[in-house]
């Protein structure tokens, strides 16, 4: 259930983030998922596989709330912000390289 919220707000923000800059929000949206959703299944997926090599199975039950779950929730967020991050300084730069800058400015007396 947490997952949901979690993706819900990575959504969001994503979709905050593309419509800030003039792209399409759903497809940021969908992308802020498939980050957030790939870092868990790998964390998880690398802790069953630790598992398997130490022989140290658990009766884990990842639905709930465990120390597993919130370290891949943490991990998985801090991956989406990280991806954020890098866009926005992307997109930034865009903006300033754009020639409609410049046009604008012609004609201006200072």
């Amino acid at each position: 259930m947490m997952s949901i919220f979690i993706l819900i707000g990575a959504y969001r923000y994503y979709a905050g983030l593309a419509e800030r800059f003039g792209k399409t929000k759903w497809h940021f949206g969908l992308l802020a998922i498939a980050i957030y959703l790939g870092f868990q299944v790998g964390f998880l997926f690398c802790y069953g596989f630790y598992q398997g090599i130490t022989d140290s199975y658990s009766e884990n039950d990842y639905r709930g709330f465990s120390l597993i779950n919130i370290i891949s929730w943490l991990i998985a967020i801090a991956a989406v912000y990280g991806f954020y991050r890098i866009l926005e300084n992307k997109f930034k730069k865009e903006n300033i390289k754009k020639p409609s800058l410049e046009i604008e400015e012609i004609g201006k007396t200072e």
